[in-house]
C-alpha cells in the first residue's frame, strides 16, 4: 500500500503528466455527459425498458448505454471505426493505399484524413438505421424533418466523439479513440456487478463470490494473452565509425502471439447475423431455414458459438497475415546489418519468422476463440445478461488493452523523470515493447 500512495505521488509531482490526467478526465467528463442528452423530438420515459438486445445490445455495451438513451453520442466512436477498418483493408486490396502507407508521417496522416471523410456517409447511413431501432412511441413527431434532423444531430455527435478523442490523444494520456470507447464499456460495470449481486441475494453470496473469481481468472487469462510474445533473437555486425567500433549487439524481435487483437472477433460478431437475417426470408417456407434462424439468433447454442469460434480463428490467421509482413521485417534487418542466427539474411529470415508466426497464432487464436464465447457460457451456468459480457469478448479485451497502453504511458512518463515504475518487479510489457529489432 505504501508503494502504491508513492507511485501515486510521483504520477502528480511530474506537472506535465498530471495536466495530461486531468485533461483526460475532463474530456471522458465531456463525453458521458453527452451520452446522457437525449435526440431532440424523442420522449425518453417511453424508450423500450431493459436495453437494447443483441447485435445492438453488444453495441449498446461499447457506447456505455448512449444506444439505448437514444442520445445525441447514439453511435459515438463507431463509424469512425468502421472507416478505419474500411482503409486498412484497402491498404492491402488498393496499390494507391499501399503507396501511402509507406510514405511514413505523411501517408499515415492522408489516410486519417480519408478515414474522417469516410467516417461522415458511413454514420449518416448508421443513423438510418438507428431511426428504425427507436420505439415509434417515443417519436413525438415522426416524419421527415425528425429524421433529417436526426441524421444530422448524430452525425455531428459522432464527429464531435472523434474530435474529443483526438484531444485526449494529443493532450491528454493517449490512445483517445480507444479511451472513450473503454470509458464506455466500464461505465455499465458498477450497474451489472449490483444487478448481479441483488439476482444472487444473501443465499446467492458463495455463488456470486465464485463468480468474480472466475471472473478475475479470466481478466488474468486476457492480459497473458495481450502481452505474450515469442522473441526471435537478432544479431548485429560489428560497426566501425572512424576510430570507433562498436561491438555486436543483440536485441529481439518481439511477435505477439495475439497480433490480431480485437478485430477477429469484429469481424466474425459482424458476420454472424447474416445466416439469421437470410435465413428470415425463408423462415415461412422451409422448416431448415426456420431452424437455421432460430439457431443463429440465440448466441448461446452451440451452433452459434461452433461457427462463431471458427471465424474467430480463420480471422485470426487473415488479419495476423495482414497486419505482420514477414518480408518486409526481414528486409528491415538486412538493411539494417542484423540477421537471425543460424539463419540467412533475406528470403530464409522471411520464411523463418513466417514460420514461428503460423506456430504461435494457432494457440492464440484457439484462446481468442474460447474468450469470445466464454460470455454466452457464463449466461448458460445463470449469471445475468449484463454481467455475462464482462467475461470475455469484445469488451473485456478493449479493457484490458486500453488500461495495459495507458499504464505503460504513465509508466514511461515515470522513468524519463527516475522515478520507480508503477511495478516493483519487473516492467509492464504492452505495445510498446523495448528493444524491438524491427522500424515498423
Amino acid at each position: 500500500m505504501k508503494k502504491f500512495i508513492e507511485t501515486i505521488k510521483n504520477i502528480f509531482a511530474i506537472e506535465d503528466l498530471r495536466t495530461r490526467i486531468f485533461n483526460t478526465l475532463f474530456f471522458i467528463a465531456i463525453y458521458r455527459l453527452g451520452s446522457f442528452v437525449v435526440l431532440p423530438g424523442v420522449d425518453p420515459t417511453r424508450l423500450k425498458d431493459g436495453g437494447a438486445e443483441g447485435l445492438f445490445g453488444i453495441l449498446d455495451t461499447l457506447l456505455g448505454g448512449a444506444f439505448s438513451n437514444a442520445s445525441i453520442f447514439a453511435l459515438g466512436i463507431m463509424p469512425y471505426i468502421s472507416a478505419s477498418i474500411v482503409l486498412q483493408l484497402l491498404t492491402i486490396a488498393v496499390p494507391y493505399f499501399q503507396k501511402l502507407q509507406k510514405e511514413g508521417e505523411s501517408g499515415r496522416k492522408k489516410i486519417n484524413q480519408y478515414t474522417r471523410i469516410l467516417t461522415i456517409p458511413i454514420v449518416m447511413a448508421q443513423s438510418v438505421g438507428f431511426i428504425a431501432t427507436i420505439s415509434q412511441d417515443a417519436i413525438i413527431a415522426p416524419g421527415t424533418f425528425f429524421t433529417f434532423s436526426t441524421m444530422l444531430i448524430i452525425t455531428a455527435g459522432t464527429l464531435f466523439c472523434m474530435w474529443l478523442g483526438e484531444k485526449i490523444t494529443d493532450k491528454g494520456i493517449g490512445n483517445g479513440i480507444s479511451m472513450i470507447i473503454m470509458i464506455g464499456i466500464v461505465s455499465r460495470f458498477p450497474g451489472a456487478i449490483i444487478g448481479e449481486a441483488a439476482a444472487k441475494g444473501m443465499r446467492g453470496s458463495l455463488i456470486f463470490l465464485i463468480e468474480l473469481v472466475v471472473l478475475f481468472l479470466v481478466v488474468m487469462a486476457v492480459i497473458v494473452l495481450t502481452q505474450a510474445v515469442r522473441r526471435i533473437p537478432v544479431q548485429y555486425a560489428k560497426q566501425v565509425g572512424g576510430t570507433t567500433q562498436l561491438n555486436a549487439q543483440r536485441q529481439f524481435i518481439p511477435l505477439k502471439v495475439n497480433a490480431a487483437g480485437v478485430m477477429p472477433i469484429i469481424f466474425a460478431q459482424s458476420l454472424m447475423f447474416v445466416p439469421a437475417i437470410v435465413a428470415s426470408v425463408w423462415q415461412n417456407d422451409s422448416d431448415t431455414a426456420s431452424y437455421i434462424g432460430q439457431k443463429f439468433s440465440d448466441y448461446t447454442s452451440w451452433q452459434y458459438n461452433l461457427v462463431f469460434a471458427t471465424l474467430i480463428i480463420v480471422f485470426t490467421y487473415f488479419y495476423t497475415a495482414i497486419s505482420v509482413n514477414p518480408n518486409q521485417i526481414a528486409d528491415d534487418l538486412k538493411r539494417s546489418g542484423g540477421f537471425v542466427p543460424g539463419v540467412k539474411p533475406g528470403r530464409d529470415t522471411s520464411e523463418h519468422i513466417d514460420e514461428i508466426l503460423t506456430h504461435i497464432t494457432l494457440p492464440g487464436a484457439i484462446v481468442l476463440a474460447l474468450i469470445a464465447i466464454f460470455p454466452a457460457l457464463a449466461l448458460l451456468a445463470g449469471v445475468t445478461r449484463p454481467f455475462s459480457a464482462f467475461y470475455g469478448g469484445t469488451s473485456l479485451i478493449i479493457m484490458v488493452g486500453v488500461v495495459l497502453d495507458t499504464l505503460n504511458q504513465v509508466e514511461s512518463y515515470l522513468l524519463m523523470r527516475h522515478y520507480d515504475g508503477m511495478m516493483k518487479t519487473g516492467k509492464l510489457r504492452g505495445r510498446n515493447t523495448p528493444n524491438v529489432a524491427l522500424a515498423s
